[in-house]
């Protein structure tokens, strides 16, 4: 492992960089406060320099708060996401994820209970890039860029494009009643039932769980034909 001496990077630190993207937003970025002591220990177990836009987050903050909460970029730990990136990820010494997730590591997840995470080789294709394990679906798809660009590509206008028709009337005020380590489960769930998701039932409930449950949809889903008839039991 690397000292911290040599992942800090004073002379070409990614910093400036993530500030300026927050500079120039065009949603809410609330760049959280870590103790110091965490974030040397969140950098030491990641093994990125600061160079790196991951590196520096790492470092410096709890993690992003993004437009009120919908998506939380992680960090080392704080008291508004909870969790920071080492928790997440048990190759940084985290909790092992039910199920685990090897060979890729998780960078961010959404109010819907959708996640991010960062291509190590789990993926055959494009190694370094970004996945999003979609709500609605509940399966990986590929985004085509990586971290320094999902981060950038979460502060501008595209995010509200991306989750075009998962939004309700009163979200902002629904998640600011979302605790750390949180995310927001509805039911029915998405992509069954044509259904609004203002029309949902909706509650927080830990974003861990809900990585299990729409693992679990998906595993049950996987080999359907588009548009066939399921029944949806609830236990």
């Amino acid at each position: 492992m690397r000292p911290l001496d040599e992942l800090i990077n004073s002379a070409d630190d990614a910093w400036p960089l993530v500030l300026d993207w927050r500079a120039k937003a065009d949603v809410p970025v609330d760049l959280l406060p870590c103790t110091p002591e965490a974030g040397r220990a969140t950098l030491l177990a990641l093994q990125v320099t600061t160079r790196s836009p991951m590196g520096a987050i790492a470092l410096r903050t709890g993690g992003l708060l993004v437009d009120d909460g919908w998506l939380r970029i992680l960090g080392a730990p704080s008291l508004v996401i909870g969790d920071g990136i080492g928790e997440w990820n048990a190759s940084l010494g985290g909790t092992p994820l039910d199920p685990p997730l090897d060979g890729a590591l998780v960078v961010a997840y959404d109010a819907l209970g959708g996640f991010f995470a960062i291509n190590g080789g789990r993926w055959d294709a494009n190694p370094g890039t970004a996945h999003y394990l979609a709500p609605d679906t509940y399966g990986w798809e590929p985004l085509g860029f990586g971290y320094s660009d999902f981060v950038a590509w979460a502060m501008s206008s595209q995010l509200a494009t991306f989750y075009d028709g998962m939004r309700w009337d009163g979200w902002r005020r629904e998640l600011a009643g979302c605790g750390p380590d949180h995310a927001i489960s509805v039911y029915p769930p998405l992509g069954f039932e044509d259904i609004a998701i203002g029309e949902r039932s909706r509650r927080p409930v830990p974003a861990r769980e809900l990585w299990t449950v729409h693992h679990d949809l998906g595993r049950q889903l996987q080999g359907l034909p588009s548009g066939a008839t399921v029944t949806l039991e609830l236990k």
